[in-house]
């Protein structure tokens, strides 16, 4: 069950996030990438965003910005749709991507949103990419908020 984003107005935390979003399925992707970006422009947060050609290249790219740059980033966060067709390929892409993620936050010790969404169809995809009610880029966005202020509370 879908539930609604919370209007819940940001912190001004500051920070820089980068936005790693797949040019894939551009119609919910973009979606996303708008709603997240506008969720931290609220937060007064500094925004750079970064497209690939699809969900498969987001892993090495959030990796190259968590090892150049882990010290600086508050977060990254990672966009992408990715739906299911008659084959297994959507499944073995949305894992890879699902475990490289995890790898790298946990490699660099930087907060990696992962909404990559593995969906069944166009409906999901409307539902959590097109919403006015609800969004998983806004989500996304409210997610490395509050991370990147869990994370600086830890050396305070």
């Amino acid at each position: 069950m879908l539930r609604s984003n919370p209007k819940r107005k940001p912190s001004n935390t500051g920070g820089n996030f980068v936005i790693v979003a797949s040019k894939y399925n551009s119609r919910y992707v973009d979606a996303m990438v708008r709603s997240a970006k506008a969720e931290l422009v609220r937060a007064k947060a500094n925004v750079r965003i970064v497209r690939v050609p699809g969900a498969f290249e987001i892993p090495v790219v959030a990796a190259n910005l968590a090892r150049v740059s882990s010290k600086e980033l508050s977060a990254i966060i990672c966009l992408g749709v990715i739906l299911r067709g008659a084959t297994t390929h959507a499944q073995h892409i949305g894992e890879s991507v699902s475990s490289a993620l995890m790898q790298i936050q946990i490699a660099y010790e930087v907060p990696v949103i992962h909404e990559v969404l593995l969906l069944e169809n166009e409906e999901q995809a409307k539902a959590r990419c097109l919403g006015k009610t609800h969004n998983r880029g806004t989500e996304a966005a409210q997610t490395a908020i509050e991370m990147a202020q869990i994370i600086k509370s830890l050396f305070e």
